[in-house]
């Protein structure tokens, strides 16, 4: 049996780091090949923005390899157990949108997630910020139509996407996580659709550290309380020369 290849680029504004492919992207991507229900993917070298790779898979696995056949990021059916907490509420979320927006030491950066500099459509446009008196990160997202297909429905890739950032950043400031560090797994389920022009809530929780590696949650929601997707990310700092 011939597995199907498709030879593609990740447009140069899908990028996190500067000139690299935004990781939950690159995951929603390989996800919605695979159509198992809960997939885990492994990032095992970082893929360059308009640079051609090779997506495949079969049976429920995925593939992302380089045009010379190195295999850049795979994915494979996999099991959550991971328990979301409660979600905050939305004007929680909006108060926490508001702050990170007005934060005078806010970066303005082109992160395909959470970078100010993307236009409506081109970018996720998720801002989190600490919720008060927890260890958790928390956002309200309205999705653009940009970042939908025909019917409304948020692509698998917006989706993972907006399941990215929000991790990094609870590790950044409730778990001292390094600067440089990157999505290294990223397991995730989608437990029901979502639609541009519909409300959501984002929060993220720091689960746990071991040396350079944080595990992290995050869940979005609708306003009154339906999990609609959740994911449990590992991230890793760079190493100390």
């Amino acid at each position: 049996m011939t597995i199907p290849l498709d030879t593609l680029t990740i447009p140069d504004h899908i990028q996190g780091y500067p000139e690299l492919a935004f990781g939950g992207f690159v995951a929603g991507m390989l996800a919605d090949r695979s159509a198992a229900s809960t997939v885990r993917i492994d990032f095992r070298r970082p893929i360059a923005v308009s640079t051609p790779v090779v997506l495949s898979g079969d049976n429920g696995h995925a593939a992302l390899s380089a045009p010379d056949g190195t295999l850049l990021v795979e994915a494979a059916p996999s099991v959550l157990t991971l328990a979301a907490p409660p979600a905050p509420s939305w004007s929680e979320a909006q108060a926490a949108t508001e702050t990170a927006l007005s934060s005078p030491g806010r970066a303005i950066t082109s992160c395909y997630g959470c970078g100010t500099a993307c236009a409506p459509g081109r970018g996720i446009r998720l801002f989190s910020w600490t919720r008060p008196g927890q260890r958790m990160m928390t956002a309200a997202w309205t999705p653009d139509p940009g970042l939908a297909a025909e019917n409304g429905e948020l692509t698998t890739e917006s989706v993972w996407s907006a399941l990215d950032c929000p991790g990094g950043l609870a590790a950044f400031i409730h778990s001292d996580m390094a600067r440089g560090a990157f999505t290294a797994a990223l397991t995730a389920t989608q437990l029901s659709p979502m639609y541009a022009g519909e409300d959501y809530i984002s929060h993220a929780w720091p689960i746990s550290r071991e040396g350079r590696k944080h595990t992290v949650g995050v869940a979005l929601s609708t306003p009154g309380g339906e999990l609609c997707a959740l994911a449990e990310a590992l991230w890793i700092e760079p190493r100390v020369s």
